[in-house]
């Protein structure tokens, strides 16, 4: 078979390749998506979920900007949840339970529907590389694929090895085989290549669960959806549940400790902090007499749950036997044990904000290549990816999004500039503008720029624009409508709140934290009949904006000033050990990872605000 060429070839189909193709063919590139198996694009590997806290954000940022993961959460979604409502709005974190095989399902058919995006099953093997850029791709089956640029995002599959108990053997996932001889390339080709470890808990058998023991987990009662376009709501929803592990279920798992690949040391590279496996959580957390677990449903027609804190890679008898100890599961069976995988990664410091690997050029890493876990923070990455490789092959500017932009942004600086020494995970605290950043305006940050660059459409845009007129005339109502003390304090008093002394504008009623909007229109029939003919997410952005505008102008001062210099560039092949002014530890990461910019050079550990000062004085003009 003869291939013609390609402008794009993404390697790999999981979460960060689907949307790489997906962006890069529908920015006009041809492109071709080549994975091992096209049954299980975008499969969830782990847990049936998209969202939670941070990683909401995100997949609302990849849909704001013309990605498909919210589209197809919707389409999928089991249930919906709004996480931390009972914080600020800041930290309000959409969540979605999803059925996994039609979440695999609906992302084939969003890629078979692009015309630009051919798919093609084969494994990768190898990259051509030409004068120091990709130019094609070779697979297991033996065809050379020209190509002007080159999307990674291989997973876990890359030198991927199993583990359970005693045992182990090389796959990407179970059942599934390894990626071989990229690694292998790539190192000769000069890049650092190291190991990581994550792992996956037993699926149980619903028919053996005794429900009645576990606590119920509804989803909201008027539950939300991820994506900004016409998705339309949730009808219908399943219960996810809880339930707890106990003494003996620690005492039963310490005793496969000694089979342990982790605790033996079969196991070199280190796993997720954030998700540690049960037997890592007994052994770190040892005065803990509990451990809550989520028993999550996989499907609408499936008897499969997924039981979300119960990662493991202990003997099989011993998940077994540990798992009939937990309160709910005495009689439970198994479809498939947890186990743990390890596999190459590539550090992150050896890219650019675009993704670029600084060795080659035209080849881009995304996703857990990078060192990351989760499907969000893979979705994202392959969106970047895809997009900027199309914009470098149109000969246009590249797209990069800051910290003060887009939670993306805030992903993508962390890795390129500080690295990773354990799989990482989106977090709010990572953010410093979270409440710029929140899921609610996602589309009102970013599409605008997804339209300018060709990838978010106009009807995208249209809906962004009409939204934004809408809040604008609700805003402008609670500003300019009077209350006056006589008709509003008896009312107040009832709500718990101070009475007014004088008349002021609704709108300074809203500041008072134990005050909602919907509330006040009790207050005011002129604006509650307004509310009533808009959207909820409307409503509730015209509080938020309202409720914390000081907040946020205090957040968007700060990113002014920090921007200032955060783009003053710096040479990519400066030898700085001739700068005495600079520590000598400054010298050593900067020559090392070489920033591009001086934002990027004050985020690495070791480099001063004294340092940061000697670089601005020699390159800021």
């Amino acid at each position: 078979m003869q291939f013609e060429p390609y402008d794009i070839v993404v390697v790999g189909g999981g979460h960060a390749g689907a949307e790489a193709a997906a962006a890069a063919a529908r920015m006009g590139c041809r492109t071709l998506l080549v994975t091992q198996m096209l049954d299980t694009i975008c499969q969830m590997s782990c847990n049936p979920a998209m969202g939670g806290v941070a990683k909401g954000q995100i997949v609302r940022e990849v849909d704001a900007l013309g990605g498909w993961s919210g589209i197809v959460t919707d389409r999928s979604a089991l249930q919906f949840r709004m996480l931390n409502r009972s914080k600020g709005p800041a930290m309000w974190s959409p969540r979605a339970q999803c059925d996994r095989m039609l979440f695999s399902q609906h992302w084939r058919q969003v890629l078979e529907s692009i015309p630009n995006l051919a798919l093609w099953q084969d494994e990768v093997t190898a990259l051509g590389v030409d004068g120091g850029a990709v130019s094609a791709v070779r697979t297991r089956m033996g065809h050379t694929i020209p190509a002007r640029a080159v999307v990674l995002t291989s997973g876990t599959f890359l030198n991927g090895t199993i583990y359970i108990g005693t045992d182990s053997w090389r796959g990407g996932r179970v059942g599934e085989a390894p990626a071989l001889g990229l690694s292998d390339q790539l190192r000769d080709l000069g890049f650092e290549v190291q190991r990581l470890k994550t792992g996956t808990p037993v699926r149980v058998d619903g028919r053996t669960i005794d429900f009645s023991r576990l606590q119920e987990q509804p989803g909201d009662e008027q539950p939300a959806k991820f994506s900004f376009a016409d998705t339309g709501p949730l009808r219908e929803q399943r219960s996810c549940f809880l339930a707890n592990t106990n003494l003996r279920t620690h005492d039963i798992l310490r005793t496969g400790f000694a089979q342990s690949p982790m605790f033996t040391g079969r196991i070199q590279g280190r796993g997720p902090r954030y998700c540690p496996s049960i037997e890592d959580k007994i052994d770190r957390f040892a005065d803990k007499d509990h451990h809550q677990l989520f028993v999550e449903p996989e499907g609408w027609h499936s008897q499969s749950w997924y039981l979300n804190g119960f990662s493991s890679s202990l003997p099989i008898e011993v998940q077994l036997e540990a798992l009939h100890s937990i309160d709910g599961f005495e009689q439970a069976r198994i479809f498939k044990p947890g186990y743990a995988i390890e596999y190459d990664y590539f550090p992150p410091t050896q890219l650019g904000y675009t993704l670029e690997t600084k060795r080659v050029e035209n080849l881009y890493f995304a996703g857990q290549v990078n060192g990351t876990t989760g499907y969000e923070e893979a979705a994202c990455q392959g969106l970047m990816a895809g997009v900027n490789a199309a914009l470098k092959l149109q000969g246009r500017a590249p797209f990069v999004l800051s910290r003060s932009q887009a939670y993306i942004g805030v992903l993508i600086d962390d890795l390129v500039t500080k690295g990773v020494d354990e799989p990482y995970r989106m977090f709010t605290s990572r953010a410093e503008y979270r409440i710029l950043l929140r899921q609610d305006n996602a589309d009102q940050r970013l599409t605008p720029l997804a339209h300018a660059i060709g990838l978010a459409g106009d009807d995208r845009m249209r809906r962004v624009e009409a939204k934004q007129r809408q809040q604008d005339d609700l805003a402008a109502l609670v500003q300019s409508t009077p209350v006056v003390p006589s008709e509003a304090n008896e009312w107040l008093a009832a709500q718990g709140s101070a009475p007014l002394n004088q008349r002021v504008p609704l709108a300074t009623l809203l500041l008072r934290p134990e005050l909602t909007l919907v509330q006040l229109g009790q207050l005011a029939p002129t604006v509650a009949a307004a509310m009533a003919a808009l959207p909820p997410e409307v409503v509730q952005e015209v509080e938020t904006a309202i409720k914390y505008r000081r907040y946020i102008e205090k957040e968007q001062e700060v990113a002014s000033r920090i921007l200032k210099f955060e783009d003053v560039p710096l040479p990519t092949d400066y030898d700085y050990f001739p700068l005495p002014a600079l520590s000598y530890e400054c010298r050593e990461k900067l020559n090392r990872y070489h920033p591009s910019t001086l934002g990027q050079a004050s985020r690495i550990s070791g480099v001063s605000p004294a340092d940061v000062s000697v670089l601005m004085i020699a390159f800021a003009r």
